[in-house]
């Protein structure tokens, strides 16, 4: 129990390791995206997601993506500039900012 323990313990430590030294580099990557148009729809909490989606489409005509996923959908961490995931209620009423992303 001990070995396993050890060996679980010295895993996360490097995984924590990597994660800090990390950081820096992907903020620097988002950096290199320079998206253009509005990139984030506050107003849009509360709203039906079909309904934020066509604003969406309408105040950026640069986001030819719009995902409606229901919240906590597991989703790629890749960043596009064309794409925004609208997250929805079971009621389909969007939960979260939806963002560039």
């Amino acid at each position: 129990h001990i070995i396993v323990f050890f060996l679980l313990a010295t895993s996360f430590e490097t995984l924590l390791a990597r994660k800090e030294s990390d950081g820096p580099e992907v903020i620097e990557l988002q950096k290199e995206f320079e998206c253009n148009g509005k990139l984030s729809w506050p107003e849009l909490i509360g709203v039906p997601a079909h309904y934020a989606k066509g604003i969406i489409e309408k105040e950026n005509s640069l986001i030819t993506n719009v995902q409606i996923l229901l919240n906590g959908s597991p989703v790629t961490m890749d960043y596009r500039c064309n794409r925004v995931r609208l997250f929805d209620n079971i009621l389909g009423d969007v939960v979260q900012i939806p963002r560039v992303a």
